[in-house]
């Protein structure tokens, strides 16, 4: 196959005609398509331009039997209203619900030994390769996994494989890949391809999904006042797509700072961010640029709830954001975590240890709630008085007061670093 590598002529981003043209072209080279299954993002991902290409192939495909499995990982199904927002009309019956808990299957094993030298030893343990058990048995020509490039806390960039193994993948195998990147650090590895994490992802790919009819379709985009730009589109089979999407992504996505931030304002969509542990990019995606001492202000009028399921919602409410080397003490000790690591991962992912402090200006959850987990609080109501998200832009504002804070519209678009971090 002749694998795609297209990249948009200006900052405007690619056309629909021409992601519709590299779609027809790759689509072109496939034999066999009677049966396919779609393997897009959810909600959680809007600005990826995957639910425009998603319902372009489902209609590019007319005539073949098309699923389409929404990579939720651990979140919530996509809600009737959130299909047609950003899927279209694409019928509702075609769609399939990923269970990361009941509906899966090991394809088998990522060996200790393995884990223990990339991990540099900080973890010795196997990983169990779990995927839909769809994949396996669903009896598809073709299986379309489609999502965007960009900086991720736990993997180092997001997507390719990541969105199999996690997106459609299984409790144990999504617990211990939170866990390493967690123990490694995510400093060391957001905005970076070949983490630890990453390199169990690629001996699974290796020895396992590649008996998989699969093919990656691949996007890198930010956030225009126009709208979502797609800056390049890559598509195929081997693992080139993914790294020429990790190359753009690091010079679209990976925005380093002259100087730290004192304070800096983060907003929270509430149609795309509704518990803190999806919230909680505001926290991975500015920690590597806000000073010692400084301050995050998370604006989340839609944040309900900690956890994106019962479970993790009652962990998160249990144990809090108290800091890496007490939740690691806590993992040692509480049987609770040690069965639920992504938990355990996701905590240490969200804390600042210390070194900055995060209020959480919400409606739903209460001042309880919130310093209940480790935050400071503020209603959002009187928060949004002062910081606007409708009258700030992206980058430096100076208030009617003279403060200077630094505001970000979405945090899951980007990575916001001091440079000698990278260097």
């Amino acid at each position: 196959m002749k694998e795609i590598f297209l990249y948009a002529k200006d900052e405007r981003g690619l056309s629909d005609a021409e992601i519709s043209a590299a779609l027809d072209e790759f689509l072109a080279q496939c034999d066999k398509r009677d049966r396919a299954l779609l393997l897009p993002p959810d909600f959680t991902r809007m600005h990826s331009g995957a639910g425009k290409i998603a319902n372009m192939l489902y209609h590019k495909l007319e005539g073949a039997d098309v699923d389409v499995m929404p990579a939720l990982g651990t979140h919530v199904p996509v809600s009737e209203e959130e299909k047609t927002r950003f899927f279209g009309d694409i019928p509702s019956d075609r769609y399939l619900i990923h269970n990361w808990k009941t509906e899966v299957e090991s394809l088998g094993e990522v060996p200790a030994d393995f884990v223990r030298e990339v991990s540099e030893g900080i973890l010795d343990e196997p990983f169990e390769v779990e995927v839909n058990r769809a994949l396996i048995h669903g009896g598809y020509d073709m299986i379309l996994s489609i999502g965007q490039v960009v900086p991720h806390e736990v993997v180092g960039m997001a997507n390719y494989t990541k969105n199999l193994l996690v997106g459609v993948g299984g409790s144990r195998f999504i617990n211990k890949s939170h866990l390493l990147g967690a123990m490694y650090g995510m400093e060391r590895i957001m905005g970076r391809d070949h983490s630890p994490v990453r390199k169990v992802f690629d001996y699974a790919e290796q020895n396992y999904l590649s008996k998989l009819p699969l093919y990656y379709i691949l996007t890198v985009t930010t956030n225009t006042p126009e709208g979502i730009a797609i800056h390049g589109l890559f598509i195929g089979s081997s693992r080139k797509p993914f790294e020429a999407a990790v190359k753009l992504s690091q010079q679209k996505n990976l925005i380093f700072m002259d100087k730290p931030f004192r304070k800096v304002v983060v907003y929270l969509d509430p149609d795309e961010f509704k518990s803190t542990w999806l919230g909680n990019k505001a926290v991975y995606r500015t920690r590597m640029a806000i000073a010692a001492g400084g301050e995050l202000i998370v604006l989340a009028p839609g944040v309900k709830m900690f956890g994106e399921d019962a479970e993790n919602d009652r962990l998160i409410r249990k144990f809090g954001y108290t800091g890496r080397e007490h939740i690691l003490d806590l993992f040692r000790k509480e049987e609770e975590l040690q069965k639920n690591q992504s938990v355990a991962a996701h905590l240490v992912h969200g804390s600042s240890d210390g070194r900055f402090s995060i209020t959480y200006c919400t409606t739903h959850l209460s001042r309880e709630e919130i310093e209940g987990v480790g935050f400071a609080w503020e209603d959002y109501a009187e928060a949004a008085k002062r910081y606007d998200p409708k009258k700030l832009h992206n980058g430096y504002n100076t208030l009617p007061d003279g403060e200077e804070v630094f505001f970000i519209e979405n945090p899951a678009l980007g990575l916001w670093a001091d440079k000698s971090k990278f260097e």
